[in-house]
């Protein structure tokens, strides 16, 4: 502290008093204070602090929560998010899909239900579902247009319009696949036909169909004489037709077992169980078709591992019955559509690839291409045959080594003291094909643009098709013009393994004809891996699993549809059974 000492001041008392000057205007100037009240002065502490004694924030204590909540919140909103991915993209706008699927929305308000011009409802969501063959935006379209037509059907019976009626109920049919207004309705016009006296009509058009083996279907003699049988079910003539059609199916399915064409049979067995289920010889034919079964599944295993015990003794092709090749084929016979069979002649391609290219190796082009050819009329799209056939259109016409002649100029003892290390390295030069003339400059650029436009396409999924600009075709004109190109070798042979994942794909994505179309293109890249079989099984089953859910919600046609997909890929297999009983039971 410092202070001024005033001695001329009489009422100083000799005290100095420290003074530190104007204080409140150390930081410049100050705002004015506030007018004295009067009231006292109270000085108000942090919330903080108010009952704290270490000076901890409550409030932070209180709210410590909202984090961990809001970090778990954002999870669940991101796995929300990614398990719904797939229903996500389909909100995403498509020009193309969405106009189609307006237009057949105005169609069928319009009451445009049908036609062969394009522009029906009908037409129009075919079309909207052959773009997106998934979406359910489109199958939910043309089960409206049958249940439209559906009405339109009921109300041409109301106004006697017979014909118009059994046009809309036809269409009715194929859309919803049956159901009770379908059959309401079938048995409404079937009466008001033979009110009208048409019921000669309807029993000569059966005659008709009978006499000309048209048996099953919506317009066959089992639909007609129903039809009939619908309005009067005591009718003779059309109770003996009945008959007779479940006679004319039976001699079909008959002569199918005697043949021992088992798929034929079962086909024939399945259609007479929906039209007579009641006929007398159902019985006994199934019991002969399960009994073929069980004979030719005996024989078709025996004929798979005797081909596969041929390949491992390497007897792959050749003359006689004990080759893998006249095993596989054998059980082809049996069963033209058993995948161990298919994929048995794959690996018996593989295996003539594979001798085809030691082949070209030896110089012995000529068997060379006997083998190739030979491989070819099994596997003719698998990208091993094809990189083979390249290298041999590359390789000179030479003969195997041992088959030349020794030099001239050599004379037995002077070739016999050569040591062995020189005789092999002659016989080398020897068999060593002479260098390949250089690829021009310009054919230099070609190669390299159509193996990256090749790298492109399968990266799009373009592997077998468009036809010229797919993965598959690009390598092929690649290898066309450098057949022992690196690069277009190795994109070719990777080329099943692209489309494996791809495949994977589209099957987890719910896609599957598109999954459909890259097992096919994996069949012609790689017949003879066995991993074919498990991608078959396991789109087949997809597709049944698809059938069972639209079949319980009504979409009997939609149904039938996919059920016959999964038929395609494996017919025997019990799921396939089970689901097509169903379905003729109608439960």
């Amino acid at each position: 502290m410092s202070g001024n000492r005033d001695f001329n001041n009489p009422g100083n008392s000799g005290r100095t008093e420290p003074k530190l000057g104007n204080l409140d205007q150390l930081h410049g100037p100050q705002p004015p204070a506030e007018p004295d009240d009067g009231l006292p002065r109270i000085q108000v502490e942090p919330a903080y602090r108010r009952g704290e004694p270490n000076g901890r924030d409550p409030y932070r204590k209180r709210h410590r929560w909202i984090l961990p909540t809001l970090i778990v919140v954002l999870l669940a909103a991101v796995g929300g998010l990614w398990f719904n991915q797939t229903r996500l993209r389909s909100l995403v706008p498509r020009t193309d899909f969405d106009d189609v699927l307006h237009r057949a929305q105005v169609a069928l308000q319009a009451g445009h239900l049908d036609g062969t011009d394009g522009t029906s409802a009908r037409e129009l969501f075919e079309a909207a579902r052959a773009l997106e063959p998934d979406n359910d935006a489109a199958r939910q379209g043309l089960n409206e247009v049958g249940r439209a037509e559906v009405a339109r059907a009921d109300a041409a019976v109301h106004a006697g319009n017979l014909l118009e009626a059994t046009q809309a109920l036809t269409n009715a049919r194929e859309l919803l696949g049956g159901g009770s207004d379908v059959d309401r309705l079938a048995q409404a016009i079937a009466k008001a036909q033979v009110s009208s006296g048409q019921t000669d009509t309807l029993i000569a058009q059966a005659q008709q169909a009978l006499s000309q083996n048209k048996l099953d279907g919506p317009d066959g003699a089992a639909a007609l004489y129903q039809r009939v049988l619908s309005a009067e079910p005591d009718n003779a003539v059309a109770r003996h037709g009945m008959d007779q059609v479940g006679d004319a199916m039976a001699a079909q399915i008959q002569k199918a077992l005697s043949a021992n064409d088992v798929a034929n049979a079962s086909a024939g067995i399945d259609r007479l169980a929906a039209v007579l289920p009641n006929y007398a010889q159902l019985p006994n034919l199934r019991a002969s078709l399960s009994a073929l079964q069980t004979q030719a599944n005996s024989a078709l295993n025996d004929a798979i591992n005797q081909g596969n015990d041929a390949l491992r003794g390497g007897r792959i092709a050749g003359d006689g019955n004990d080759t893998a090749l006249a095993h596989f084929k054998a059980a082809l016979a049996i069963d033209p559509n058993n995948a161990q069979a298919k994929v048995g002649l794959g690996q018996v391609a593989q295996a003539l690839t594979v001798q085809a290219n030691a082949a070209i190796d030896a110089g012995d082009t000529e068997h060379a291409k006997q083998l190739i050819d030979q491989a070819e009329t099994l596997a003719p799209g698998s990208a091993d045959l094809i990189a083979a056939r390249a290298r041999l259109a590359q390789a000179p016409a030479t003969q195997p080594a041992e088959t030349q002649p020794p030099a001239a100029t050599e004379n037995t003892a002077t070739a016999t003291d050569k040591t062995p290390t020189v005789r092999k390295q002659e016989q080398e030069q020897d068999t060593t094909p002479p260098p390949q003339p250089a690829l021009t400059g310009q054919q230099q650029v070609q190669v390299a643009d159509m193996v990256s436009r090749a790298r492109q396409a399968a990266a799009r999924g373009d592997i077998m098709s468009p036809p010229g600009d797919c993965a598959y075709d690009l390598y092929r004109g690649a290898l066309a013009i450098d057949g022992n190109n690196p690069e277009a070798l190795s994109g070719l042979q990777s080329l099943p393994g692209q489309v494996q994942q791809q495949f994977n794909q589209a099957l987890r994505a719910g896609n599957l004809k598109k999954a459909g179309s890259l097992l096919d293109a994996l069949d012609n890249l790689e017949p003879g891996d066995a991993a074919l079989s498990i991608s078959r099984q396991r789109l087949a089953y997809a597709w049944i699993d698809q059938a069972e859910q639209q079949f319980d919600s009504g979409d009997r046609n939609n149904a039938a549809s996919s059920l016959e997909q999964g038929r395609n890929l494996l017919p025997n297999d019990p799921r396939v059974r089970e689901l097509v009983a169903r379905m003729q039971a109608g439960r």
